[in-house]
This record gives structure tokens, sequence and C-alpha cells, in this order.
């Protein structure tokens, strides 16, 4: 990480659990745990991507690791291709949609979703009603369309943060554990109160 400070100065529970189970400790933990209005962000995050929603939690989190990939954010990118595979339970169908949605196991419906969310990471500015209607005609409620728009919104902030502080990239293992925490626990930790 970049960041020397920040990731000699952060302690929280979570970093010391994962600490104490000989667990790696993803850096962007540290980026989490640094200042006591970032510890907030898991309970958003939780909610955008475990919350209610048309979306189940595996779509959502291959929009996340699409997104990343499309933004060439590595870390968020394989972490959330992990948990979408864990999630979905189909690893091939995840790492298609990954490589080209348009050719991917996806039915029509997904692939309409995958094509919008596309247009919101390349080109938010020039979104027209005519891209959220193709969606909407494929089936989607504005809920959904919703939830993937916040999704988008979420991992470009997600993707800036960790490329401009630098947080390291890990081995495949550590990829894995981490897609499994994210799959299994999902984001919110308990000392995340602020206090």
């Amino acid at each position: 990480m970049y960041l020397k400070q920040v990731a000699a100065d952060t302690d929280s529970d979570a970093l010391r659990r994962l600490r104490e189970q000989g667990g790696s400790v993803p850096e962007i933990l540290h980026l989490f745990a640094y200042k006591s209005h970032t510890r907030h962000l898991g309970r958003f995050v939780e909610g955008v991507m475990r919350g209610e929603s048309p979306l189940s939690p595996g779509l959502r989190e291959m929009i996340a690791a699409f997104v990343s990939g499309r933004n060439e954010c590595a870390f968020c990118h394989r972490s959330h291709t992990e948990a979408a595979a864990q999630l979905v339970g189909e690893r091939d169908v995840v790492l298609g949609a990954m490589a080209d949605y348009r050719a991917a196991s996806l039915s029509e419906k997904e692939r309409a979703l995958f094509t919008f969310v596309e247009k919101v990471v390349t080109a938010a500015q020039q979104v027209r009603q005519e891209d959220v209607d193709a969606v909407l005609d494929a089936g989607w409620s504005e809920e959904a369309l919703y939830d993937a728009i916040t999704v988008c919104a979420v991992f470009q902030f997600f993707n800036t943060w960790v490329g401009a502080s630098g947080v390291a990239d890990m081995t495949p293992l550590e990829y894995a554990q981490s897609g499994a925490r994210l799959a299994t626990l999902g984001y919110a930790r308990e000392d995340e109160s602020g206090s």
C-alpha cells in the first residue's frame, strides 16, 4: 500500500480477528479501519450488496466484479469474481461473463442488464431513456436498475480508493479466501460502530 501510515496505524477488532485466525488481511480493510467515518462504509455496502433486491447477491457480486474489471482494478475484480462464483455456484458462468458477457451462458435478460451496466461504467453521462427502456423491456424492474446503478457507483468509488491507495495484489488462495468471506460473512463488521 502506498499509504504506509494508513497500513501501520489501523487496528480494529475485525483486523485482529483475521490475524488471530491466521488468515491474510486484505489491505482494503486498513482503508475501512483508518478513520471512524470510513468504518461505516461496511454497513452501507452490506445493504447495497446483500439487502433486499430483485438482483440476487450473486448477480450483484458479478456486477461488482464486472465494473472492477472494466476499471482495471485487479484487486476488486478478483475478490468479487471469487465471491460471485461462491454465491452463484457456477464458476464457469461467472468467469464467462467476466470474459465476454455477450457470449457467456447468461439469459437474454441478464445480457441486457450487463449491456446497461457496461454503459453505466464506461459512459454514465451518456445513458439515455432508451438505454433504460431496453433493460425494462427485457424484464427488469426500475428497482433492479436502481440497485444495479448503485452497485456500479459503489464500485467506481472502491476501484478509485483501492487503486490510488495502492492496495496490494494477493495470491489466488488469498482471493479465494476473501471471496469465501464476502460470500458467507458479507461486508458489515462488528466493530464498525465508530466507537
